[in-house]
């Protein structure tokens, strides 16, 4: 539900774990009209862009997701009045109608993730754009750590 839901991701994870849903920040940089190892679909968020990746966590400190965003870079201050916030409380504090069109669903697997969750994997994510007013709003990339098993259930293996 998580992957497929077109509701909050940190709404959820917050309600699954009893903690509110705290963002690391790990970088903003601006990137230009680069394509950042992002789907072709990042050619629709008109450039030049602005990447943020954040790792979110319960309050606690266990990490839940790591999520990368791609913004117009002369946009996402008007979005992202606070960006140690999750995306969805500044666009939900700003009342931001959105669509979310989910575009591609994937599992795998990742050193870098691998060691950041000390998880071995596979990895759930997806990639979806934010659309407002018709135009799109940002390109965002989540991947979910397999520890939300202890609030979901195992992931059941086919043999």
């Amino acid at each position: 539900m998580l992957i497929l839901g077109d509701g909050s991701p940190t709404r959820h994870l917050q309600l699954l774990t009893g903690e509110p849903t705290a963002v690391d920040v790990i970088d903003m940089s601006l990137i230009g009209l680069a394509p950042d190892n992002a789907p072709d679909l990042i050619k629709v968020v008109p450039g030049p862009r602005l990447r943020r990746q954040v790792w979110l966590r319960t309050e606690s400190g266990q990490r839940l997701a790591y999520a990368t965003s791609w913004w117009e870079a002369s946009h996402v201050d008007d979005y992202l009045q606070n960006r140690s916030l999750p995306i969805w409380a500044s666009l939900a504090h700003l009342r931001t109608e959105l669509f979310r069109d989910i575009s591609l669903v994937f599992c795998g697997r990742s050193a870098e993730l691998s060691a950041a969750f000390d998880h071995p994997g596979p990895f759930w994510g997806r990639y979806y754009l934010f659309w407002h007013d018709g135009q799109p709003l940002t390109l965002i990339h989540e991947v979910f750590s397999p520890h939300l098993e202890k609030y979901l259930g195992p992931v059941q293996q086919s043999r």
